[in-house]
């Protein structure tokens, strides 16, 4: 089995600049998406996505492979992941390069572990599936959500009112961490969340969303609270 990693790391971000090479706890914060899929073992290439000339010299120094940059048309904001992966394995085409399975991993994703990226490149490998996403559990169940109208706030399933948590079914959402998907799924499907997906079930320390500098503090301390003494002897 023949297994890429690329880690898509764009040169824009409009709400924190610099994002993708921030520092988070002492490094850049796409190092840590490098060394985990580098340190699986589950991966013949470990490459990144940018179109960032910057951003490509620190992947390098962190061990990444850059063996193109990004075009203009998968850099704008209005590309989706699914182009840029696409742009990918079709410039791996290129130079007579296939791979069986490939893992999408985002470059703020500072709580993707090796062991996690390695089990789920071989459980999917193992399985009929199409993909794997990691997911978590939402804190407060969906079906007691209200909304406002006219003012008021209003019950969206009212039926659920009285119904007590532990009966409800759960709903869960995407970490934003990483994506392992079969290559040939991918080119048929046109996409990842399609097809059969297995579910990696995530705990809330080890998901945050970074969109704004709150989120980045709020990270660096569940980070830091992860990897602590304390955490460890539980």
């Amino acid at each position: 089995m023949r297994a890429l990693a690329m880690i898509t790391a764009r040169g824009g971000s409009k709400r924190i600049p610099r994002k993708n090479i921030k520092k988070f706890n002492g490094k850049p914060i796409i190092a840590y998406s490098i060394e985990a899929a580098r340190k699986s073992g589950a991966f013949e290439e470990v490459m990144v996505s940018t179109d960032d000339e910057e951003i490509a010299a620190i992947a390098k120094e962190y061990g990444a492979s850059v063996p193109f940059m990004r075009s203009a048309k998968t850099s704008n904001d209005y590309a989706t992941t699914v182009d840029v992966i696409e742009e990918v394995i079709r410039e791996y085409q290129v130079i007579d390069r296939e791979f069986d399975v490939a893992a999408c991993i985002y470059p703020t994703a500072p709580f993707v572990t090796a062991d996690r990226l390695r089990e789920a490149v071989w459980k999917l490998a193992a399985s009929d599936a199409d993909s794997m996403i990691p997911v978590v559990r939402f804190s407060y169940p969906p079906q007691r959500a209200m909304e406002i109208r006219n003012g008021s706030l209003v019950f969206r399933q009212p039926e659920y009112l009285s119904s007590r948590s532990q009966d409800l079914t759960p709903h869960y959402h995407d970490a934003g961490q990483f994506y392992v998907f079969k290559v040939k799924s991918f080119r048929d499907l046109h996409g990842i969340m399609v097809g059969k997906i297995l579910p990696m079930e995530l705990s809330e320390l080890e998901v945050q969303d970074i969109d704004n500098e709150v989120d980045w503090k709020l990270a660096e301390l569940k980070y830091k609270l992860i990897h602590s003494d304390i955490y460890k002897r539980k």
